[in-house]
């Protein structure tokens, strides 16, 4: 998949009763935001046949005082970067997506390494009609000079890089400035006047070494936002520090630097 589709026209943000609101943080309306979310899961993400559930959603947050009618009416989109790396919590993309979607307005395309394909099936995002980059494409969008060169192109679409889960190799490469792979060419050009939020994820082994604190605090040092690993039963059914924060933690605090 090319590039090239950036540079279209900005579409309007997505009518209420289609299902695109914001987090209830106050957990008010959790219910209510359950109720659709499970909705959609079951209904292949075709919100058509959630609009009853979505409707209750927002009625319920505007009956609470917990938004402005114009907040889900009015505005740009803000776009997302979704970036994942060989983490096996890139199993969770999709979940992450479902609740990034329910911030008011916003665009979301995803970048994975090479190595993330193992862990998510591509054809999953391509039900949700979410746009996805590998390193091929990095390639085949690109022929002869003045062509657009896909990681500078992504990285002036995004307001913002979200890159959940951040593997112990993507933060090593990140760390000293290497370029090798989509990804890491879009943090090397990233302008850091925008937010870049980053998600550890590794083996308690692997986030126990010394290197690891070191090259966090580096990513840090620059700006970049980190939420922090939790401690809970690992895929090797280990248990301790390192898996990535949850979904819905996650987009409550993209949705804070939007």
């Amino acid at each position: 998949m090319s590039g090239s589709h950036l540079n279209k026209k900005l579409a309007r943000p997505t009518p209420p009763d289609r299902g695109s609101f914001p987090l209830d943080h106050e957990n008010v309306c959790r219910q209510r935001m359950l109720d659709y979310m499970l909705c959609l899961r079951d209904n292949s993400h075709d919100n058509s046949k959630c609009r009853n559930e979505a409707k209750e959603y927002l009625a319920c947050r505007m009956n609470n005082d917990l938004m402005a009618k114009e907040e889900c009416m009015s505005g740009e989109s803000k776009k997302i970067l979704l970036c994942c790396t060989g983490s096996v919590a890139t199993i969770k993309v999709v979940n992450i997506i479902e609740n990034l979607k329910l911030i008011a307005n916003v665009q979301i395309n995803v970048v994975f390494t090479k190595s993330a394909f193992h862990f998510c099936d591509a054809s999953k995002l391509k039900e949700l009609a979410i746009p996805l980059y590998g390193d091929e494409d990095e390639w085949s969008a690109w022929k002869i000079r003045g062509d657009p060169v896909l990681h500078i192109e992504l990285g002036k679409w995004a307001d913002i890089i979200l890159i959940a889960p951040l593997d112990a190799n993507t933060l090593a490469k990140i760390s000293q400035g290497l370029c090798d792979n989509l990804l890491t060419c879009i943090v090397r050009a990233w302008d850091f006047s925008k937010p870049l939020i980053f998600c550890p994820a590794m083996n308690t082994k692997m986030w126990d070494h010394p290197i690891t604190s070191v090259q966090v605090s580096q990513l840090k040092s620059w700006g970049f936002v980190e939420i922090p690993c939790i401690s809970k039963k690992l895929m090797c059914n280990d248990v301790g520090f390192g898996a990535m924060a949850e979904p819905e933690d996650i987009a409550k605090i993209v949705r804070n630097y939007l």
